[in-house]
């Protein structure tokens, strides 16, 4: 099963971590173009190494990151350890305080094949391009992916909770969420997180294209060394782990936007939709989430001045014919992706993946001004997705639409960094246990 290890990380120093909220920047993937230029005006912002500016921007973020070296900018910790990592948050639209408790270690890079880390959705290449070219340019991981395993006795989290009474950092971050992060240094704890995990398999909850880097880069690097032994730094990677079991760990919903579609008529669409699915016309369109709360295969359906809930005919599930399994089938996120883009708006399922006419947003009152000003043509508003839902998806072998969970919160980058560089990965000989 899975195979972790502890962290000898590379963080601020001392003196620029007194105002580490000026350091730390949203993950590559969520990161607005208004966020990243102010993030960009502080030259110290983690922003410069997680997105790099082009042109050839890993080799700016490497020629950066050994100046921050040099310069003391940040600083390796004397000893490998586990990091824990608490987000103090409240869900859109609800009073309920959460806690989601987590960990960040070294985790081994296991092809899908092994069915160790096990994924749950699609990745779009250009993504897992970029991440691949930074992580062969710096050998640093910037940002924890996030992963799943599964402790109904909740061992782990005794001990961290000791560990964030004496916190290293406590921020409020871009999302509203308190962060606040521990450190474990003790050896007798920190193998008992190595042996609670090695019991385990991982779902990978979010970060599918940097851990499709980090996979990429463990079999270029692979072929590249006559010697290798397994025991490389590159054969790891940065994740952040969170018990499936937790009341905390929540998933919104994504909805699609479809944008620059030729020949697009919201009449035709209507006409074609009403062959597959209950057709409703609904007044208010900001009720939408709300109107097609908890029903299976419906959706909202936002033109310029209408708006619509739709059902799917429960016979036409018959006419599904993408070669699924049934547990994929009745996800609503197939449903969509088959009958209304592929079917109804004629974006084929193997284009969906790389096409430009398909843009993803959580934010609702978002796609409704989206929609407004003329930027989109047509918005998909879905469900969320459940976390059991997942947990199916990944037991068969299959796996999710691009962009059907959003985890939440995110992560966020610049508390600490890992290395894959040897001399900079491997155990300390003063290390009090292997």
């Amino acid at each position: 099963m899975a195979e972790i290890l502890p962290v000898r990380a590379w963080r601020y120093n001392t003196e620029l971590a007194t105002n580490i909220d000026d350091l730390l920047s949203p993950l590559f993937d969520v990161v607005s173009d208004k966020q990243r230029a102010a993030l960009y005006k502080n030259p110290l912002n983690s922003i410069h190494l997680s997105v790099p500016q082009p042109p050839l921007a890993g080799e700016r973020a490497a020629m950066l990151l050994d100046d921050w070296k040099k310069n003391g900018v940040i600083l390796q910790d004397k000893l490998p350890a586990i990091y824990v990592y608490y987000q103090y948050f409240k869900t859109p639209g609800s009073t309920r305080p959460s806690c989601r408790k987590g960990f960040i270690a070294h985790v081994r890079v296991y092809d899908w094949e092994d069915k160790v880390i096990l994924r749950h959705e699609n990745t779009i290449p250009k993504s897992v391009n970029d991440r691949v070219e930074i992580l062969e340019k710096t050998g640093l991981h910037v940002s924890p992916t996030h992963g799943l395993y599964t402790d109904p006795t909740f061992t782990l989290e005794k001990l961290m909770d000791e560990a964030i009474a004496s916190p290293l950092y406590e921020s409020e971050d871009y999302q509203g969420v308190r962060d606040v992060v521990g450190v474990i240094h003790d050896g007798k704890a920190v193998n008992q997180f190595l042996s609670l995990i090695k019991e385990k398999k991982i779902i990978l909850a979010d970060g599918h294209h940097r851990y499709e880097g980090s996979l990429a880069n463990m079999h270029q690097q692979k072929r590249s060394n006559p010697y290798h032994t397994g025991k490389e730094g590159y054969n790891f990677h940065l994740m952040y782990f969170t018990n499936t079991e937790s009341d905390d760990l929540r998933i919104l919903p994504t909805h699609r936007l479809i944008v620059g579609l030729p020949n697009f008529s919201s009449e035709s669409v209507l006409e074609k939709l009403e062959k597959h699915f209950k057709v409703k016309v609904i007044d208010d369109a900001t009720t939408l989430p709300e109107v097609i709360a908890g029903k299976q295969w419906t959706f909202g359906i936002v033109f310029k001045d209408t708006a619509y809930k739709i059902q799917l005919k429960p016979e036409s599930i018959e006419k599904l014919h993408w070669p699924f399994p049934p547990e994929v089938k009745a996800l609503d996120l197939t449903v969509m992706h088959y009958f209304i883009i592929e079917k109804i708006l004629g974006i084929a399922g193997k284009e969906q993946r790389k096409s430009e006419h398909i843009a993803f947003d959580r934010n609702f009152a978002d796609c409704l001004n989206r929609i407004n000003d003329g930027r989109s043509q047509m918005a998909i508003i879905t469900n969320e997705v459940s976390i059991e839902e997942v947990k199916k998806i990944c037991d068969s072998g299959f796996t999710m639409p691009q962009k059907s969970t959003y985890f939440y919160p995110k992560v966020i980058c610049g508390f600490l960094f890992s290395s894959i560089i040897d001399r900079e990965f491997n155990t300390p000989v003063y290390y009090p246990f292997a």
